[in-house]
């Protein structure tokens, strides 16, 4: 499935979200494809650190920075430019792809090596005076604080972080900018300035002159450069357009939609109660009145047949010993005896007062196969043992988007937990779940699905080098069983333990999906 970024702009308005404070966690995440770019110069023997700028990554192997920043290695084919990481001991050298002077854009692209950086995400919301903002990079001044010098730059080293507010966006130099008060200092050049939730709003490019001193506004190149530059250069980036919400903020919107379901539910449930409370008065009146009127007729039948029965009867006890009458009495006779057993069945054969309990129950049976309430109290939800192919909407206003995920999903869910009839979940704790730590993505997945309400779940993990290595060690300590295996989903629930304990406490994107059946195929 292809990601509909459209589908995302589009859905943008109908979200409402309060101020959001930078959350450090979105922040470090971003950080991790932030990186030192080090001009190098060589004296024939040695080879030297120039210069350094920042840069970040746009796809796993190409770096945004500023044009200033690589312009000595543009006009001096004998120095070169290095790329140092934030996180690890990884660094590679790099060739430039494109170069903008007129808005200081540049694009580098990794060679002669397999360091792969985590890329960062496009912001594509208006940008808003006074929203929170952070500028990340490698200022000097930061370094020479630290003691550090220039050759010390060729080692990993966490980008500083710095917080400000947008203070408007302004034409400068003919081009679009940012201006903006989170603190850079000379280093910081070429690294991106970041939302709330570690988007890219911009390229940070220099400061205010203030007679020499450090100014208090800066300037970024604004995302209305940066992202035509990429694609004339043939990048397509990710690009989130939707509003940034913490997960407080979904957490809350999420009890508010559980609570109003809840009353909904009730509400629903005591509405149904009346009506069959309504339903059962009605039955009970209509059976009552037919049982009566069967009752009285049947005894009332009884009665006349008996009094035939009599007639009948003391006819032929007249007509007993007389002459010629025979056929008289034994016509009499029969009809008197036909008469009392027919008025004795009737008698006996009356419906009783418990024939209304029994009617009401049959009446009550028929209204539930007919589509009424089945008396088990069914909210929608009973949808527990539903197997078969899944169609799964993004919901956006459930979830927490950093990234530019896929708006629909689609997979074959099986009772037992087995995906598309190969992938085993989970289960523990009255979920069903399934861990992924993948050795190509500093990322990872833990899917949860809930086939009660038909709710798909991703929570993704942002995590540096130290945590996603041992987020990988207790993943390489299992294999999970396969579809069909004895307690299997018992099994692989225990065994994901381990990976979900090295986990934070709480996501960096959360993505809930409403699910329905494909066609019709679900099955009960």
């Amino acid at each position: 499935m292809i990601a509909s970024l459209g589908f995302l702009a589009l859905l943008a308005s109908v979200v409402l979200p309060r101020p959001a404070h930078a959350d450090p966690a979105d922040i470090s995440a971003a950080a991790r494809g932030v990186v030192r770019v080090v001009i190098i110069g060589t004296d024939g023997r040695d080879v030297f650190p120039v210069s350094h700028g920042s840069g970040f990554a746009i796809s796993p192997t190409r770096i945004v920075t500023n044009a200033h920043v690589v312009r000595e290695a543009q006009q001096d084919d004998t120095m070169r430019i290095g790329i140092v990481p934030s996180d690890g001991d990884g660094a590679a050298f790099a060739r430039i792809i494109a170069i903008s002077p007129r808005n200081d854009l540049a694009l580098v692209e990794i060679v002669g090596t397999t360091l792969r950086l985590p890329p960062l995400t496009i912001s594509g919301a208006d940008d808003q005076d006074g929203a929170e903002v952070s500028a990340v990079g490698y200022p000097m001044n930061v370094d020479r604080a630290q003691g550090l010098s220039l050759n010390d730059i060729f080692e990993s080293q966490p980008a500083v972080k710095s917080r400000g507010f947008l203070s408007g966006a302004r034409p400068s130099r003919q081009f679009d900018t940012i201006l903006h008060t989170a603190p850079i200092a000379r280093g910081n050049s070429g690294g991106p300035l970041l939302d709330s939730c570690g988007r890219v709003l911009g390229v940070n490019s220099f400061g205010a002159d203030s007679d020499g001193s450090d100014a208090e506004f800066y300037f970024a190149v604004s995302n209305r450069e940066l992202v035509p530059f990429l694609k004339a250069n043939g990048i397509n980036p990710p690009v989130n357009a939707l509003p940034c919400r913490s997960l407080a903020d979904i957490d809350e919107v999420e009890r508010d939609r559980i609570e109003r379901e809840q009353l909904s539910a009730r509400q629903g449930m005591a509405q149904r109660a009346d009506e069959t409370r309504e339903k059962r008065s009605r039955a009970e009146a209509e059976a009552e009145e037919a049982v009566t009127s069967e009752r009285e007729n049947r005894m009332a039948a009884a009665f006349l047949l008996m009094l035939v029965a009599f007639g009948a009867g003391a006819a032929a006890w007249q007509a007993h010993g007389a002459a010629g009458k025979e056929r008289l009495v034994a016509i009499g006779g029969g009809i008197a005896a036909v008469a009392a057993v027919a008025a004795l069945a009737l008698w006996f054969t009356r419906p009783g007062l418990d024939e209304i309990d029994r009617r009401v129950a049959e009446a009550m049976q028929e209204d539930a196969a007919n589509g009424g309430d089945d008396g088990n109290g069914s909210d929608g939800f009973g949808a527990g043992a539903s197997t078969g192919p899944l169609v799964c909407t993004l919901d956006v206003d459930r979830s927490r988007i950093t990234g530019t995920p896929d708006t629909q999903l689609q997979f074959d869910w099986a009772e037992d937990g087995c995906v598309n009839k190969r992938t085993q979940y989970g289960f523990s704790g009255g979920k069903w779940s399934r861990v992924f730590v993948p050795n190509s993505e500093a990322a990872v997945s833990v899917n949860i699905y809930d086939p009660a309400t038909r709710t798909f779940r991703t929570d993704r993990y942002l995590l540096n080098r130290s945590a996603m290595n041992e987020a990988r060690s207790a993943r390489s300590g299992y294999s999970p069983p396969q579809c069909g295996t004895a307690n299997a989903a018992g099994k692989l629930g225990d065994l994901q333990g381990g990976v979900l304990a090295a986990l934070p406490s709480s996501p960096n994107e959360r993505l809930i999906y409403s699910c329905a059946p494909e066609n019709g195929h679900l099955t009960q």
